[in-house]
């Protein structure tokens, strides 16, 4: 549920004195603020506020667009590297049995060698005659 309109906007008032300061002023300096949960106003559109993440400041240039929106909301607080495939899991399993010395590399006998996991139809043991059902 959205705030009430009969309250406004929720700014603190420490950053958006600043704001109206540097607005009086005509300056354009870069603003640190842990305030994540201030929303943009009119007010702060062409500023850089630096905005904390918990671990870094994150440096936001406001936008007409950005008004309504919440401070946090540019600054993510997590990093997502993506979801593994099954393809990326396989290249990565290949790449560990070829740096351990699998088929073909040293301690391999010629036929004999056991083949890796996985390979083969399924029931583990291979069957005379080299023919797969």
């Amino acid at each position: 549920m959205g705030r009430s309109l009969k309250k406004g906007p929720f700014v603190d008032t420490h950053l958006l004195e600043k704001v109206e300061v540097m607005n009086r002023g005509s300056e354009r300096k870069v603003i640190k603020t842990w305030s994540r949960r201030s929303t943009v106003v009119p007010e702060m559109v062409g500023h850089t506020l630096a905005v904390h993440n918990g671990r870094k400041f994150i440096p936001v240039y406001i936008t007409e667009n950005m008004v309504g929106h919440k401070l946090g909301e540019f600054a993510p607080t997590r990093l997502f590297k993506g979801h593994t495939t099954r393809v990326a899991e396989r290249a990565a399993a290949a790449a560990a049995i070829a740096s351990a010395g699998g088929p073909g590399g040293p301690g391999a006998v010629g036929a004999g060698a056991a083949a890796p996991a996985g390979a083969g139809a399924g029931s583990g043991a291979a069957k005379p005659g080299g023919k797969e059902s």
